[in-house]
């Protein structure tokens, strides 16, 4: 793992003879370094405000899926920050298509950021929040019977009240989002906040996150590039309608390793 930018004084171009001075060529980066790479801002004077970061991969030529899949276009240090990103987060967003077809389960706790979750507030593993509408989700799952911490389910207000029942007794929380049948991209992140969730993630897919940014809610978007090129007609990482102005986003960090290049953006 090497870092590219920020370019700091550790950066350094590589030697003759194969030897480097880049920082962290030539090892793996430990989880403390990651999470260190990866920290939420600093809460302000008047307390933490929610702060929500997106975590994608996407190929060269922008799928964000292979066979309806994100995991064939990962790699083994892509999974690493995708758990170190999880363990950072007091919630993980995610829509509903994406929790059938990835088959998503709880989040686990992991020793490795027990006394950092601790110290920070944070139960031993981040809550999975589920944008639906239709509630159409089996919750005979464990995502929703036997996670750490209750899976949240964020719906509208019309939603359909048997369904609204059949997650509740399954061990749901669920929590209101909108005035309608769906969910709105900005109540559902003050909803998440008045839960005392500020540190969000979402990882789509790429319907959710299209909503997300339309709204204007997203902070952060950290971008995995896979050396890979498939071609087909699979999804970007955002869908639906373009926004009336592209939003810019200004590079926070680039990782490389492999090939993939590790990239965060946050909101200029």
């Amino acid at each position: 793992m090497r870092r590219l930018f920020p370019v700091t004084d550790e950066t350094a171009a590589p030697a003759p003879g194969g030897a480097s001075g880049e920082e962290g060529v030539g090892r793996e980066w430990g989880l403390a370094e990651l999470a260190a790479a990866y920290a939420y801002p600093e809460p302000g004077a008047g307390g933490p405000l929610p702060w929500l970061r997106a975590n994608m991969v996407s190929t060269l030529d922008g799928a964000a899926q292979h066979d309806g899949r994100s995991q064939p276009i990962s790699s083994a240090t892509d999974m690493r920050i995708f758990g170190t990103l999880r363990a950072l987060a007091d919630v993980v967003v995610v829509g509903a298509e994406t929790v059938r077809q990835e088959g998503y389960r709880p989040a686990r706790a992991r020793a490795e950021f027990a006394a950092t979750r601790e110290a920070a507030g944070q139960p031993p593993a981040p809550a999975i929040a589920v944008v639906t509408a239709s509630l159409d989700l089996d919750f005979s799952l464990p995502l929703f019977t036997s996670p750490l911490v209750p899976t949240l389910v964020l719906t509208g207000a019309a939603a359909a009240a048997d369904r609204v029942a059949t997650a509740e007794k399954a061990g749901a929380r669920v929590v209101t989002a909108g005035d309608g049948i769906g969910v709105d991209p900005a109540r559902a992140v003050q909803a998440l906040a008045a839960l005392g969730h500020t540190r969000l993630l979402t990882e789509g897919g790429p319907r959710l996150l299209g909503q997300l940014v339309a709204a204007g809610v997203l902070d952060e978007l950290c971008l995995t590039v896979s050396p890979m090129l498939t071609a087909g007609g699979a999804q970007r990482i955002a869908g639906g309608p373009a926004v009336t102005v592209p939003r810019r986003f200004a590079l926070v960090s680039m990782l490389e390793e492999d090939g993939f290049l590790f990239t965060r953006y946050a909101r200029s």
